[in-house]
């Protein structure tokens, strides 16, 4: 996890987020997933982080876009679902303000983190229309920090991440864009 310090956050969250594609394939600590393998949305827990407030956010980045090397769209929002009531994230748990997108590195660009970060919310965020997953409008140039300093959400209390890189589903994923 440390890698994802300074990029995302300050210093590395106590707290697990387990996450799990295709029933089988789970995210761990940076382990490598194709785009194929996580291009539908994961289920997403958290255990033991039950406290003063019961309503936590999801968010997944990327923050190597559109390399490592040069992260001039720092960070890219993949995910981002406020007003989970408990870990309960289906239909009926949360408000996503941005759908699920998975994995779509640029061809040429090497591994890129995609990090699951959880926060635990002081009050209700407003709701305001979802990012549907079809387009980029509202998820490049994304920062989870600012994002949380606006919703005084604090530093996150779970975290997790994978790395891909680029694969033959990523020119499939971004011909469903339409903006």
């Amino acid at each position: 996890m440390d890698d994802i310090v300074p990029d995302v956050v300050d210093a590395i969250p106590a707290g697990i987020v387990k996450v799990t594609y295709n029933d089988s394939l789970q995210v761990d600590q940076g382990n490598e997933l194709t785009p194929t393998q996580v291009k539908d949305q994961p289920t997403v827990e958290w255990a033991g982080l039950e406290g003063k407030s019961n309503l936590f956010t999801l968010l997944m980045v990327d923050p190597d876009a559109p390399s490592r090397q040069d992260p001039k769209f720092r960070e890219i929002l993949h995910w981002a679902v406020v007003n989970i009531p408990g870990s309960n994230i289906d239909p009926s748990g949360g408000h996503p303000l941005a759908a699920y997108v998975g994995s779509g590195p640029p061809e040429g660009t090497g591994l890129h983190r995609y990090i699951f970060l959880v926060y635990r919310q002081q009050n209700k965020i407003e709701e305001t229309p979802t990012i549907s997953n079809t387009t980029r409008a509202g998820r490049l140039n994304f920062n989870a920090r600012d994002f949380a300093a606006k919703h005084g959400l604090g530093e996150p209390i779970a975290a997790n991440y994978y790395q891909a890189q680029f694969d033959d589903y990523v020119p499939i994923r971004n011909k469903t864009f339409t903006g």
